[in-house]
């Protein structure tokens, strides 16, 4: 589905959720002017459409103990050698994005851990070891400016 697909109502409708995702559906009506029962519709077909894929909460990294955010490139051997690793990226839960990428590398991983000590066992003992693996490249984050998981639903 394509942005093209999607009117304005719909647009503002993904907007207001992404902001807050506790609003409810009387909330949203007022807000984008329609009857509960057209706003509860159409976030339902967007469910079903696929645009809207799932509903979290997000969590603070650092309340949970979680104070390094690290960015991993991966070069593996052989495109044959993706599979296994991605499976093994897919199945850590410090692994929060696996992104298949153009360039020198293969993969880019963001991943979230307690420490370096932690980081370090993740990355020798889970990664590395994976058959295929043949180097890395870290980037430890300092500050993190902006982090959101929001799309930007009005841009053209």
């Amino acid at each position: 589905m394509t942005q093209r697909q999607l009117d304005a109502t719909d647009l503002a409708i993904l907007e207001a959720i992404q902001r807050n995702g506790n609003l409810s559906h009387a909330e949203i009506a007022r807000m984008v002017g329609l009857a509960v029962s057209s706003v509860h519709e159409r976030i339902r077909k967007l469910v079903e459409r696929g645009v809207i894929t799932g509903w979290v909460a997000r969590l603070a990294p650092g309340a949970l103990g979680l104070d390094l955010l690290a960015f991993v490139y991966v070069l593996m051997d052989r495109p044959e050698s993706a599979p296994a690793f991605i499976e093994t990226a897919n199945g850590i839960p410090e692994v929060q994005e696996c992104h298949h990428i153009a360039g020198d590398w293969n993969f880019l991983l963001k991943i979230r851990v307690r420490n370096t000590a932690a980081f370090e066992v993740l990355l020798t003992n889970r990664l590395k070891t994976v058959p295929g693996v043949v180097r890395t490249q870290t980037v430890i984050t300092l500050v993190s400016y902006k982090d959101t998981a929001a799309l930007p639903v009005g841009v053209p």
